[in-house]
């Protein structure tokens, strides 16, 4: 779905003096080139190992979360970090204007580049000392290289940093300034390295059977499994006590409902009407999971039709055209201020209506229903294809109504035509 989606960390030397050895200044970016993958609360943690015995004199824009020991630093100054292997965190919101960056201070969340790209990107800014010196590939002298990035989120991996051309960093809201060297690591994500249960499930409908296709049994864990997330049942819905208070620095499990498929989230499609050259979708998302609001939230969707959206309400929509111009892969997310934000316990839908194309319209063989889908960047586990909802197909629509209409005649009581 986003095939040249990742996480991309530049450093940017604002000043070096490689022969007077004096502490160099770095402005470190990290963008969220993903689609549709968004970094939530408690946000990245960037970390590295340093090759030599450098210390990070001042930060701004991100604090180390441990200073280490100092004690080999001679002087009254003590640096802010001097950690082998530091862990820097994002400041959050109303940090003082004196300790910011340009795009800093979000407490570590970052939104994808397709829902807003001007938050997509946070920054900080480093002045590191006591560093060590290694020649580059045209025999220049430069810092050595950090190594063993990693943004501390699950599913990340994360290359050696690389000397690209220098590029410019921004220092405030106007200023941009030209970098002296530039380093660039690669995070990329893969679900299958990402452990856990599938966080998310989806279940059919159609106007045209009565018929619900639930999500399958067991999607995200059998109740009471170990890899299972806790359930509380609907009597004990009531009980607030029993539900842990939420984290501000670590992720809290998932407390869901109970329920045969054992998911945070499930996603409901429902195909509600079916007009001569339109037909008409109903999605909810609902939310299963008793402890989490899931913000800026967004939905994945993978349909043939998709290209021949007319109408779409209370959602946002923009086409993902990532393989030529296959237009069949739709990305979905709430309208700021209104449903942006999925509650515990709640809900958020849309319908949508798309035309028919009679080149590749068609209701049979479970074309009416997504291929693939996504939630918050993850796969959720589709029904099993022969148990979708039957539908119509529109030969067998055209040959029920001329059967009907004579069979209904001769059921009228003789008086009827005297009216």
């Amino acid at each position: 779905m986003d095939p040249n989606g990742n996480i991309t960390i530049v450093w940017d030397f604002q000043s070096l003096d490689v022969k007077a050895m004096t502490p160099y200044t770095v402005m470190v970016s990290i963008h969220n080139y993903q689609l549709y993958r968004h970094i939530e609360h408690p946000g990245w943690r960037l970390s590295w190992n340093w090759a030599g015995k450098e210390v990070i004199w001042n930060s701004v824009g991100a604090e180390a979360t441990e200073q280490g020991d100092c004690s080999r630093v001679v002087g009254a100054a003590r640096p802010h970090c001097c950690q082998k292997r530091p862990v820097m965190a994002d400041m959050p919101p109303g940090t003082p204007y004196n300790q910011q960056v340009a795009s800093c201070c979000r407490g570590g969340v970052l939104s994808s580049s397709t829902q807003n790209n001007a938050t997509s990107t946070a920054a900080l800014q480093m002045v590191v000392g006591e560093f060590a010196l290694a020649k580059d590939g045209g025999g220049k002298e430069e810092p050595e290289r950090p190594w063993g990035f990693d943004i501390g989120l699950p599913g990340y991996t994360c290359s050696n940093a690389t000397r690209v051309p220098s590029t410019r960093s921004k220092v405030d809201k106007q200023r941009h300034v030209q970098a002296l060297l530039t380093w660039q690591v690669t995070c990329s994500y893969s679900q299958f390295r990402e452990s856990g249960a599938p966080p998310c499930c989806v279940s059919l409908s159609t106007f045209y059977n009565s018929t619900i296709v639930n999500c399958p049994l067991c999607s995200c864990g059998c109740r009471g499994s170990p890899s299972s997330p806790q359930c509380i049942s609907d009597d004990q819905l009531g009980n607030q006590q029993a539900l842990p208070a939420v984290g501000d620095d670590e992720p809290v499990a998932p407390i869901v409902q109970c329920t045969q498929h054992m998911c945070p989230i499930r996603v409901h499609w429902h195909v509600k009407v079916n007009y001569r050259q339109y037909w008409r979708v109903k999605m909810t998302v609902k939310n299963y999971n008793l402890v989490r609001n899931y913000s800026d939230w967004n939905l994945v969707l993978q349909h043939p039709n998709l290209q021949s959206i007319t109408q779409l309400f209370s959602f946002n929509y923009r086409p993902l055209v990532e393989y030529g111009t296959l237009n069949d892969t739709g990305m979905f997310w709430g309208i700021q201020y209104y449903n942006e934000m999925l509650l515990q316990d709640g809900n958020v839908q849309t319908e949508m209506i798309l035309e028919k194309n009679k080149s590749d319209f068609t209701f049979s063989g479970g074309w009416a229903f997504p291929r693939r889908v996504y939630f918050d960047g993850h796969e959720c586990v589709m029904p099993p294809a022969d148990q979708y909802p039957s539908m119509p197909n529109e030969a067998s629509l055209t040959r029920r109504s001329l059967i009907a209409g004579p069979c209904l005649l001769l059921l009228l009581p003789p008086f009827f035509f005297l009216l």
